[in-house]
């Protein structure tokens, strides 16, 4: 899973990759805010999806490359990416967000010790409906936590590596989580830069909110089958601990503090379905979420 080891003080080159699938009304939004963003850098942006409208939507010129992926996942899509990625530092972000500051990643990579730079998800969800307000509380929380500082993992909205991972097991559910701890594994440290923003819509319904939320921490409980004795395994007990303190003191509303209990039922809910499907071919939990898009 390691390429051979980049660790110059100088960035020469930077590659962006934005993964997508069937996104064209979004793409080339994600596309232009990521090209301003580096355009003080020599750089490469590589678009990887399955379907053409969204590729061609993503063509805003011909300096942009685009990869036709094998519609096997985002894991499988990265990997055809990482392939042809000349950046010594990959900028790895999605077809349906839009960044902000991301360069400001690429200011840690001074230090050879940096490995990884997370950025800061904000919810584009309206605050004033339960699934909108659960986005601004999950993704403020996370904020909170990311500076508190420890061990981090990246948000695959946005985030920095080094070039130094060839390949993500492409049944990962959370491709994020497993790079993180293999870049820690390799004995580099993750920061976190909250200037770095991507602007993300949540899901609108709780169906979706369901399967978007099976897949990103449903990944933590497979790290298992990737990586010998991971940093830190999230799961219901780690939660609990690390976030009902600032899920509680985050409603400012009488009906904010009931959507926040609703979130406590849904997350034990969420977890539930987690380990009745931890042993499921991880391929087949993955459903795509439409309300986001």
């Amino acid at each position: 899973m390691v390429k051979s080891n980049k660790t110059n003080r100088k960035i020469v080159q930077v590659t962006a990759i934005i993964t997508s699938f069937n996104e064209p009304s979004t793409v080339a939004k994600a596309v232009k805010s990521i090209k301003e963003s580096i355009k003080e850098y020599s750089n490469e942006i590589i678009v990887v999806a399955p379907d053409q409208p969204t590729l061609s939507a993503a063509k805003i010129d011909k300096t942009i490359k685009i990869i036709q992926d094998n519609k096997k996942g985002k894991p499988a899509a990265l990997n055809m990416a990482f392939k042809k990625a000349k950046g010594q530092i990959l900028i790895l972000t999605d077809g349906d967000v839009y960044t902000k500051d991301a360069h400001l990643l690429l200011v840690h990579f001074k230090n050879p010790l940096i490995g990884a730079v997370t950025g800061r998800p904000i919810s584009l969800s309206p605050k004033n409906t339960k699934l909108g307000y659960w986005s601004h509380l999950l993704t403020d929380a996370a904020h909170k936590r990311r500076l508190i500082g420890g061990y981090l993992d990246c948000s695959g909205y946005l985030y920095a590596i080094r070039n130094t991972i060839s390949i993500v097991p492409e049944d990962a559910l959370s491709e994020d989580a497993v790079i993180s701890q293999l870049i820690f594994k390799y004995g580099y440290i993750i920061r976190y830069e909250p200037r770095a923003t991507a602007y993300v819509k949540y899901p609108t319904t709780y169906s979706d909110w369901l399967i978007q939320k099976i897949r990103s921490a449903g990944g933590y409980v497979q790290i298992k089958k990737y990586i010998k004795k991971p940093v830190v395994m999230r799961n219901i007990s780690t939660e609990v601990f690390q976030g009902t303190t600032i899920a509680l003191a985050y409603p400012k509303r009488l009906v904010e503090f009931w959507w926040t209990f609703l979130l406590f039922i849904a997350r034990i809910h969420m977890w539930i379905l987690i380990y009745i499907n931890q042993n499921r071919d991880s391929r087949k939990i993955w459903k795509r979420v439409e309300s986001t898009k």
